[in-house]
């Protein structure tokens, strides 16, 4: 649609460019965060926040160096390209990760570490765009240290504030609970900027407390959320499109290939080894991990910074990263499913989890959850009363060849069933760990020990 399409629309406002993309992604990190389970980034969230930190530094650093001495930037554009590429993006993770099936660690850490660096990547951004060169890098860290203070206090209070009034409060109408939700996570990213700390980790760790405070009406919340994320990304691939200028990009291709490989074989799998093995995370995840490292619509809108602020060059870095984004994207995104299966992270009881959703009965203080049986799961050939569920949780109804039934107690489980489980209140969490506990262990479950390994995942 652009000027040198079949639209000839003429655009190049990068200031309103960078302004609907600061809005789109918010929209995205608070989609993601809602999406975030507590459980499954709690055991990682320190070799996460690791990553998003120290990794960050190791891989804007070899980064920058191998623009400046295999490309030829200036130091300042080298810095800039290397902190604007160094960020994982949110949404290419979520999207991407939640269709494989990979280990709880893997897809915690990931997605963790995409939530976390957006924030430090943002003020390295700003920083090397501002008029003048960095004088003291300890200074510069200290900054950041700070800013990430102030927004991860303040989504944390936001978000524990915003979780505590929507379970107190009723609203007049189910529809505006997930308007509430959304909202309450804008509020924290708000906050946080007005602040002077990070809007962007504040937003994220607002929307993870919302996600994990079983809300009422949740599954009508995510499904709002996902949509506004899903139009958060069209929009923002939309605006880039329309700004980037297809003729301006030949001289640039090959310095963007050479710049994404030592992004993609130097710079990330350096930060993933340091970063990582300290905590003993084994060679096979680390290398998935390395690989993971996706990049997407944001690092482009990252790049329309320095345009704003004039840096010399500008042009230039945005082009670069432009490419750089789109052919690596298509080289990494649809690589990553053969990978885990080729380093055998794709299969096995950790990936055989089972698809479970929750929709409160609210009047009857209830929860009906509907469970997903997979191919892998050690819940086929279970009979239902070897299940055993906790007192006020039973298997009422079970769909299986798109016929429906209510099981008996000695009714087998197969593969591909979807069961129909009623809750009380008090026992919908333990009855979801029961279930996932079956569905990796089997009847065995339990007195094998894997109820509490699977409270970890």
């Amino acid at each position: 649609m652009g000027q040198d399409g079949i639209g000839d629309i003429h655009f190049d406002n990068t200031e309103l460019t960078q302004v609907i993309g600061y809005a789109a992604l918010v929209v995205i990190l608070a989609e993601g965060g809602l999406g975030t389970k507590w459980t499954e980034v709690r055991p990682v969230l320190s070799s996460a926040a690791t990553l998003a930190l120290a990794g960050v530094a190791v891989s804007v650093g070899v980064t920058a160096a191998g623009a400046h001495y295999l490309v030829g930037l200036e130091w300042r554009q080298a810095f800039i390209v290397g902190a604007v590429v160094s960020s994982t993006d949110a949404a290419a993770v979520f999207s991407v990760l939640r269709r494989i099936p990979l280990p709880a660690r893997v897809t915690g850490t990931l997605e963790a570490e995409s939530g976390f660096n957006d924030a430090p990547v943002v003020i390295l951004v700003v920083a090397f765009s501002t008029a003048g060169p960095v004088e003291h890098w300890y200074a510069l860290v200290g900054e950041i240290a700070l800013e990430l203070a102030i927004g991860a206090a303040i989504g944390l209070a936001v978000g524990w504030l915003g979780s505590w009034g929507l379970r107190h409060v009723a609203l007049p109408a189910s529809g505006l609970y997930p308007i509430a939700v959304l909202a309450i996570a804008v509020t924290a990213y708000a906050a946080g900027a007005l602040a002077h700390g990070s809007g962007f980790l504040a937003v994220y760790l607002a929307a993870m407390m919302l996600g994990n405070a079983r809300l009422p009406h949740w599954p009508a919340t995510r499904g709002f959320a996902d949509g506004l994320g899903w139009i958060a990304q069209i929009g923002m691939f939309v605006l880039l499109g329309l700004l980037v200028t297809p003729h301006e990009l030949g001289d640039d291709v090959w310095p963007a290939l050479i710049i994404g490989l030592v992004l993609t074989m130097v710079a990330r799998p350096l930060s993933v080894v340091l970063s990582l093995t300290p905590f003993r995370v084994p060679w096979q995840e680390q290398t998935l991990m390395s690989w993971a490292g996706l990049r997407g619509a944001v690092p482009i809108i990252l790049a329309t910074i320095p345009m704003v602020n004039g840096v010399t060059g500008s042009r230039r870095v945005f082009n670069l990263v432009f490419v750089l984004v789109v052919v690596y994207t298509l080289v990494q995104g649809p690589t990553l499913p053969w990978l885990a299966r080729k380093l055998k992270l794709g299969e096995g009881p950790e990936a055989a989890d089972l698809g479970i959703e929750s929709a409160p009965l609210e009047r009857l203080r209830g929860h009906l959850l509907s469970v997903a049986i997979p191919a892998e799961s050690k819940m086929h050939g279970v009979e239902v009363n070897e299940l055993r569920l906790p007192a006020g949780a039973a298997v009422t109804l079970v769909v299986r060849d798109g016929k429906s039934f209510v099981p008996l107690p000695s009714t087998v489980l197969r593969r591909g069933d979807e069961l129909l489980v009623v809750a009380t209140d008090p026992v919908r969490d333990a009855a979801e760990r029961r279930l996932r506990a079956v569905g990796r262990g089997g009847k065995l479950a339990g007195w094998l020990g894997t109820d509490n390994a699977t409270a970890g995942h």
